[in-house]
């Protein structure tokens, strides 16, 4: 492993570090460079940087590996080796999934939709950016608050663009994708506060989004995750309009860097252990805040809340966070549906271009949906 690191630090790039191993070597090399990450003044945190081998390509199935390996072609460094600003500017899974596209010589073009419009809605600091997807039709109809991951610190509504597509269509709901502050620049609870202002706001003026009165569910992916439980929780704590329904993809609920799936996938890629612990740094800075029922929602009081739909991945070191979040919600006497889909990564949900089992993962997430909608 010495070896491995020592070469890719030496500037040879992943590409052709891996090219000169071979594709024998491809999987341990991956690993390799994964799991020795991280710097040694955030070791004791991480519980040493000897982390165990995740062997992420090898457990994926083959449409998640062929996205998979086109993010590990991008080059890009460990987020904790970087500054916020500079991992802002990196590759995603999303162009990685439009890069296995082009290289099949299929069409990059979206999903189309009725219509996709642009606007802004109030926040407690500031105007949000919001995008509007609208189903094909008349309408009105349901909504969907939706919220991108990133860790509450990179990302945007354009990194989650197919997630939304995918969600208007499939539950025939608009979906309001929203922007919100990140850290370190805005940290908690800046991110939390902008999501439950636009969720306010949407279902207090649903006409304005053609939408139904009294069927406005949230959602959200991974950090958006948590936004859509944490916003339901401060409906109900300060008297708000709840949502008929939660979606909550792959969630942070936890703030527990030592659960199984966490262990398990240290060294995971898209997402690592260090990977969550520099969003961590940067947008909970404060070590108190780490444990707010609002990042660690399994602490939470998550009784009369919304039905709630969680999807996890197998290959994810959030796997664990919606496993318990979603037994907390039984012993609260919420309605869940929890599916699990082995064989796909963190992130998986928006690669339906690509990944099978992401298509999969959107019809039943819109099951969900369609049922409270009813």
């Amino acid at each position: 492993m010495t070896n491995f690191l020592a070469a890719a630090h030496d500037g040879v790039s992943r590409r052709v570090f891996f090219e000169r191993l071979g594709s024998a070597s491809l999987v341990l090399a991956t690993g390799a460079l994964f799991a020795g990450c991280g710097g040694s003044e955030d070791e004791d945190d991480l519980g040493g940087i000897a982390q165990p081998f995740s062997g992420t390509l090898a457990r994926s199935e083959a449409d998640m590996q062929a996205v998979i390996e086109k993010f590990i072609s991008f080059n890009v460094p460990p987020l904790i080796t970087l500054t916020p600003q500079q991992a802002r500017q990196q590759p995603t899974v999303a162009d990685a999934v439009r890069g296995v596209l082009q290289d099949r010589g299929i069409s990059t073009a979206p999903a189309p939709v009725g219509s996709v419009v642009d606007r802004t809605v109030p926040g407690p600091a500031g105007l949000l950016p919001v995008r509007v997807y609208t189903p094909q039709g008349a309408g009105p109809f349901p909504v969907l608050v939706y919220f991108h991951g990133g860790g509450w610190v990179i990302a945007t509504i354009d990194t989650y663009d197919s997630s939304c597509r995918a969600l208007c269509n499939a539950a025939q709901c608009v979906v309001v994708s929203v922007e919100y502050r990140k850290g370190p620049e805005n940290p908690f609870p800046a991110a939390h506060e902008d999501a439950y202002a636009a969720t306010q706001y949407v279902m207090n003026n649903v006409g304005e989004f053609n939408g139904i009165a009294g069927k406005v569910a949230v959602g959200g992916e991974s950090a958006g995750g948590n936004l859509a439980t944490a916003v339901s929780i401060l409906a109900r704590d300060r008297g708000g309009r709840v949502a008929v329904h939660q979606l909550s993809v792959y969630p942070v609920a936890n703030s527990d860097l030592n659960t199984p799936s966490m262990i398990e996938n240290a060294d995971a890629v898209p997402l690592s252990r260090s990977g969550i612990q520099f969003f961590v740094q940067n947008y909970l800075p404060n070590v108190g805040d780490r444990n707010s029922p609002l990042i660690a929602l399994v602490n939470a009081n998550l009784q009369n809340l919304p039905p709630v739909t969680i999807v996890a991945a197998g290959i994810d070191p959030l796997r664990s966070d919606g496993q318990a979040l979603a037994d907390r919600f039984r012993a609260a006497n919420v309605s869940v549906r929890y599916q699990v889909y082995s064989g796909v990564t963190h992130e998986f949900f928006g690669t339906g271009a690509v990944v099978a089992r992401a298509r999969d993962a959107v019809s039943f997430a819109a099951d969900g949906l369609l049922a409270s909608f009813a």
